[in-house]
């Protein structure tokens, strides 16, 4: 039996049956994990899973014994490649396990700012409504998603899920085609400029990479219409915050809604204090069925290694 240590199991909630795992090798669990301490904990393991901790050549040349790493995420940036490749060890992720449960949470963000829905509850809480002279409140703008523009940068499972409801609200859904790449013919995949320009609501959904660090900024921004609403679920840094801020702020853009932020967890910002901006604590990939989802992913990884199918990176 491997030996198997989770590094962050914290991440995963403490309501799910990590035994799809433990039934596969001796596993050690450690509910979070310092730098400092990570090399230690990797000492005798065969197997290693983890979520956010990082995994570079100090901590490989620490881990004589280690063969496979498994990310506990779709993304992968927390992993050294090139030192892992040097060693001979292979690497997994999970695909596809949270693409329903992010899509949701897109349109949650998308009908709450559409629809006033936190300003309304927040007003009856208050006791707005029981004081109104009529049997309406109408304090608050309320708009339809029908023929509103929604701009999909990044298109994978996630933001082709996103597209997919998008057609149930009669939207139009535009898709980014970045630049330097080749993509299918599509009627609806524009530039990038177009995309800003164009779309009411733009929505991210594209990995972290040194093209797509910083995205979104002050120049992008200023070419978005004065009523758009930008939505982030992929990476914080797809985004600069500063100038994020800056564009709420002076209303530059209508308003955001974003699950992710550079340094997780935050330290204080301005932005966090605005009416307009909507700020969720990286949840969009954790309802309790893509958690399962993502545990069983990480389990039938490690069999298939254990079956000898697995000897390099898979990712």
């Amino acid at each position: 039996m491997p030996n198997i240590v989770i590094l962050d199991s914290a991440t995963l909630g403490s309501d799910i049956d990590f035994s799809p795992i433990t039934s596969l090798g001796e596993t050690t669990f450690y509910s979070t994990t310092q730098p400092s301490e990570t090399a230690d904990r990797i000492r005798n393991a065969e197997i290693i899973v983890t979520n956010k901790v990082f995994i570079g050549k100090e901590q490989i040349d620490a881990a004589p014994n280690l063969r496979l790493v498994c990310v506990a995420a779709t993304g992968y940036n927390n992993i050294d490649l090139n030192a892992l490749t040097a060693r001979g060890i292979a690497a997994t992720n999970v695909k596809g396990y949270s693409t329903q449960t992010v899509a949701q949470l897109v349109f949650a963000s998308i009908l709450n700012i559409y629809g006033s829905i936190e300003q309304y509850h927040a007003d009856m809480r208050e006791g707005q409504w029981q004081q109104s002279p009529t049997f309406t409140m109408l304090t608050h703008p309320i708009a339809d998603l029908e023929n509103k523009t929604l701009g999909i940068i990044g298109y994978g499972n996630i933001g082709r899920q996103v597209a997919k409801i998008a057609q149930a609200f009669d939207m139009k859904a535009l898709i980014c085609a970045l630049p330097g790449r080749e993509y299918p013919k599509d009627e609806n995949r524009v530039d990038f400029d177009t995309l800003l320009s164009q779309s009411d609501i733009i929505s991210l959904h594209c990995p972290l990479t040194p093209d797509t660090q910083n995205l979104i900024s002050e120049a992008q921004l200023k070419k978005m219409k004065p009523s758009a609403v930008l939505i982030n679920t992929s990476r914080g840094p797809v985004v600069n915050y500063d100038h994020l801020y800056q564009a709420l702020a002076s209303r530059t853009i209508k308003a955001a809604a974003f699950d992710v932020y550079p340094q997780e967890p935050p330290s204080q910002h301005p932005i966090f204090s605005l009416s307009n901006a909507y700020i969720t604590p990286h949840i969009a990939w954790a309802s309790f069925e893509a958690r399962t989802r993502l545990v069983d992913g990480i389990a039938k990884n490690i069999r298939v290694y254990l079956d000898g199918k697995i000897d390099t990176i898979r990712l």
